[in-house]
């Protein structure tokens, strides 16, 4: 299979191929999850057999929006984080680019999933090398040719200076987003952490931790924001992946949210994902990495 160049770069056209991995194969098993949780800075321990529960029940959802599911397998070197896909790469106009993490204990992902993605014939543009950082889930495509990169605690300057010439003339802007310390550098937290596009013109943010020209960017934009509530920011009300114009998959427990995306026009899909995301601090869009969107 190749890429031939996706349709679509935004964050919210119709997924037609993605890419997961499956606790199975990321988790292993509870041998490696009690050895690994507490470095990995986990809030507790996975259930292995709830999450590989939660996982499958996630996945029906993905399969029932007709995407084409690529599945990675197990890998040496990786661990529990590796089921959050989507920040070991960044999705372009020609392939893909494999990311330099910013969690030295992630940093056997990107080729992990180089191996899988040639194997399977999709292009590798470039990576991001020493002494860059970046982390897929500091990558937000506003449209086609404009691209939102969060600068913090796992992508750096250098990272993103790599970033803007692997993908050269095909954008027209590259938005470098500061991010605050938040919790520090322990903790995740991503621009996709308080920002998740789910159309052209509707987003759900965290507004506390938005930086003021970013919001007024996307108003000006002709985006409505849907806000999430404080204490729906610590269940992760703010990932809310896109499988479609409108059509979002979320986590169970923000109801806040959920009612507001509903009353902006919006399909919502829910998941129990107290094992599989909560206590690794992954929503939906962080398990997964869309190839193609139309």
């Amino acid at each position: 299979m190749t890429l031939p160049g996706p349709p679509s770069l935004s964050e919210h056209g119709r997924i037609t191929r993605l890419l997961v991995k499956h606790p199975r194969e990321a988790f292993i098993g509870p041998d490696a999850i009690a050895q690994e949780w507490e470095t990995l800075n986990f809030t507790a321990a996975p259930d292995f057999a709830g999450a590989m529960r939660e996982y499958d029940r996630f996945l029906e959802i993905i399969a029932r929006s007709g995407a084409e599911v690529c599945a990675l397998p197990r890998s040496a070197g990786t661990g529990l984080d590796s089921m959050y896909v989507r920040d070991a790469s960044v999705v372009c106009r020609r392939g893909v680019i494999l990311c330099r993490m910013g969690k030295s204990a992630r940093s056997a992902e990107p080729l992990a999933q180089q191996t899988v993605l040639a194997a399977s014939g999709i292009p590798i543009v470039g990576a991001i090398r020493e002494p860059g950082r970046l982390e897929g889930g500091d990558v937000v495509w506003l449209d086609d040719r404009t691209v939102a990169v969060g600068r913090g605690y796992r992508t750096n300057a250098a990272g993103i200076a790599q970033l803007r010439a692997l993908l050269g003339d095909s954008i027209d802007e590259l938005i470098d987003v500061p991010l605050v310390h938040w919790r520090g550098p322990r903790d995740v937290f991503h621009l996709m952490s308080i920002l998740s596009p789910v159309d052209r013109d509707l987003a759900v943010v965290y507004a506390p931790l938005l930086p003021v020209f970013l919001r007024e960017r996307l108003l000006d934009s002709g985006y409505k924001l849907v806000e999430v509530p404080d204490e729906e920011f610590a269940t992760l009300g703010t990932n809310v992946l896109a499988i479609g114009p409108r059509q979002c998959v979320m986590l169970v427990g923000n109801p806040q949210t959920r009612t507001g995306l509903q009353r902006a026009g919006a399909q919502v899909h829910e998941y129990d994902g107290a094992e599989i995301s909560l206590k690794g601090g992954g929503g939906p869009t962080c398990l997964t990495r869309p190839l193609e969107r139309v």
